[in-house]
């Protein structure tokens, strides 16, 4: 059988052809609008004056509305100086094409959005509605929501900055209360030569109690560690370098421990819904009297029966003659730490994206990103908010996908 030789027709041309690549888009100038927060106990800003001056000297123009960061002790001088534009009308810094807020979007604030927004600030899962999210919807918002934000490492970087503080702040908080002036029982936090320790029970091993145990050991204090997670036990020793009390929460060990602690602090999680109780009424009433509980998980219901929901003007109540502090936004008592370490996070992405020309193509390139966005262009991507309200969910990778 004799081999055919390749048949090459005339009709075809072959030519190579040139490589496409992703063409870096020029970098744009974006409008930055930070308006005041009228928030239930909202003192923190979004931007500091240092971080506005690192915006300005890009190129960038930025609108303060005044006294926008009066709370967090930054003066409308410092901003003017750092080259921001102070603002007395509120709808005017609403035109900003990029809105930057401490606390989530409210009613009030619907009316003054303007089309294709886009919105960075935080989402209070436990505070919203649907009309809420279809009129942003409508106005084909872009939201990225500051506790879903992630960075290249994976981690949630303002979520961990807030829960650092409040841990760090609860000890501070307990010491305050332990003390006679405050109705406490009158122990000094962590004891003395020759005294035994106070014991300080903490449940939930995530940030917030690795920083609450670390603020507690360094006063002095006994601390004993209650979570359900065994990963999370063995994590936060790690994280502290020594070995301390851990255990599962069991019901009757977790009673013990709570009849002869001075502190009890709740710093469980929930990733969805509420926070699970698992400290009980009469668990709470075998406390000793003058003893403190602070409830930091108060935010997603708390994980103490007995508590109920209070403010940095009236802080506490008693009750089983057990202090309860049940204060939701922490951090915010600690606005300007608070405010720099937000600052910290949005202000290199402000950057990242002027530098892409815009978050449409930022997110295209920093595909970490887009775990924090839970609208895109009026699309409602995040799938809890869309389970839970009953709303057209859209992955967001198709409508990224989709534009390019």
């Amino acid at each position: 059988m004799t081999q055919q030789k390749p048949f090459i027709s005339t009709s075809f041309s072959y030519e190579t052809l040139e490589e496409t690549l992703d063409v870096k888009p020029k970098s744009s100038v974006l409008r930055i609008g930070v308006p005041k927060e009228t928030a239930f106990q909202e003192n923190r800003i979004g931007l500091t004056p240092e971080a506005v001056s690192v915006l300005i000297s890009n190129g960038h123009e930025i609108l303060i509305e005044h006294d926008a960061g009066e709370a967090a002790h930054y003066r409308d001088k410092d901003y003017s100086e750092a080259g921001a534009r102070i603002v007395y009308d509120k709808a005017e810094v609403y035109k900003c094409p990029t809105l930057i807020k401490s606390a989530p979007v409210v009613e009030e604030d619907l009316s003054l959005l303007q089309m294709n927004q886009t919105i960075i600030s935080p989402i209070h899962l436990s505070a919203l509605k649907a009309a809420l999210l279809e009129k942003m919807m409508s106005k084909r918002i872009t939201g990225i929501s500051f506790e879903n934000l992630k960075d290249d490492s994976g981690s949630y970087p303002i979520v961990r900055s807030m829960s650092e503080i409040a841990g760090g702040a609860v000890m501070l908080v307990a010491a305050q209360y332990l003390s006679s002036a405050n109705h406490g029982k009158g122990v000094l936090l962590g004891g003395i030569s020759g005294i035994p320790p106070t014991k300080v029970i903490i449940l939930g091993a995530g940030i917030v109690g690795e920083y609450a145990a670390r603020a507690a050991l360094a006063l002095g204090a006994s601390v004993k560690v209650f979570d359900n997670s065994v990963s999370r036990l063995k994590r936060l020793q790690n994280n502290i370098g020594f070995r301390i009390y851990t255990s599962v929460i069991e019901p009757r060990i977790l009673s013990k421990q709570l009849k002869s602690c001075e502190v009890a602090v709740g710093a469980l999680s929930s990733q969805s819904g509420r926070t699970p109780i698992v400290v009980t009424e009469e668990m709470v009433s075998n406390m000793r009297p003058g003893s403190v509980i602070i409830d930091v998980s108060i935010d997603r219901g708390g994980c103490f029966e007995t508590s109920e929901i209070t403010s940095h003007e009236h802080p506490t109540f008693i009750k089983y003659g057990v202090i309860h502090y049940c204060v939701p936004n922490i951090p915010s008592g600690f606005a300007r730490t608070a405010s720099q370490a937000i600052s910290n996070v949005i202000t290199p992405l402000l950057l990242e994206a002027s530098e892409d020309g815009g978050f449409e193509n930022l997110v295209w390139h920093k595909i970490h990103l887009r775990s924090g966005i839970y609208m895109f262009k009026g699309a409602l991507t995040n799938f809890h908010l869309s389970q839970r309200f009953d709303l057209k969910y859209t992955d967001l990778n198709l409508l990224i996908a989709s534009q390019r």
